[in-house]
């Protein structure tokens, strides 16, 4: 498959434990709106464009420590966006999991009710990072008092959900090991753009900083999460010209691929 600037990944779909609660969190904390609903399944998006499918499977437990979903991650179009997000985070109360700066972009991090991964975040601009995205990517504090800079006054700054244009960034997964990972998805037209010794690499297509991570942290040589666990269902890359397939790599993490 060769892989173009044009490669966009669409809706992630998740296993959840109690579907009602998840549609709560994700609509009042994260800022989704619910564009369909029925028989257990719902989908959520910014605008009119889907970006997750959840799927409720009652009493289903937590997948830490299994391949699967590290986190997805929701790019926002503009800093400013990510800055309102972050102050009616501030003002309503979201428990965060992480703020960081990556040099290539600003992110925000979280879990849902299951455990899920999710990142909030917005690309620093293309020219500061692109060619030389494996020495400029790294982890820092974020400094959050410049970005809350971008508002008049982030305390009363209006929130009504995640803005139109927001679409899906990258998909960062838990493999059981890197480099298998690695030369599965450059088989697929992938290209390396950076690596964190042995244990995470990023990926992607078009020379954007990453679409895929991939790290061993929690789960070196673990296989998916048996059944009755909330988890990575599949995923989504868009590719022009393509036609429909699924794949997975090599620690069971399934793509749906589609025509973009």
């Amino acid at each position: 498959m060769e892989l173009t600037q044009d490669v966009r990944l669409g809706p992630v779909h998740l296993s959840v434990a109690d579907l009602g609660r998840s549609l709560d969190y994700y609509r009042t904390q994260i800022g989704l709106e619910t564009l369909g609903e029925e028989d257990g399944v719902a989908r959520l998006g910014a605008g009119a464009d889907e970006l997750l499918v959840l799927h409720e499977e009652p009493g289903a437990q937590p997948a830490d420590g299994y391949s699967g979903l590290y986190h997805f991650a929701l790019l926002v179009p503009t800093r400013r966006d990510l800055a309102r997000w972050l102050a009616h985070a501030a003002r309503d109360r979201v428990a965060l999991t992480g703020l960081s700066d990556h040099a290539v972009s600003e992110a925000l991090y979280l879990r849902d009710p299951d455990g899920h991964g999710i990142e909030i975040y917005a690309d620093r601009p293309r020219e500061h990072w692109e060619g030389r995205v494996g020495e400029t990517m790294t982890t820092a504090p974020l400094d959050t008092g410049s970005l809350l800079a971008q508002l008049d006054d982030p305390a009363t700054e209006p929130f009504d959900g995640l803005p139109e244009g927001t679409r899906m960034g990258h998909v960062h997964l838990r493999v059981a090991e890197i480099e298998a990972t690695v030369a599965f998805y450059r088989e697929l037209g992938f290209e390396v753009m950076a690596r964190f010794g042995g244990s995470a690499a990023f990926l992607a297509a078009g020379g954007y900083h990453h679409h895929i991570g991939a790290n061993t942290w929690e789960s070196a040589g673990r296989p998916q999460a048996p059944p009755g666990h909330a988890t990575l269902l599949s995923a989504t890359m868009l590719v022009p010209g393509a036609s429909p397939d699924e794949v997975a790599d090599p620690s069971g993490n399934r793509w749906v691929i589609a025509p973009a």
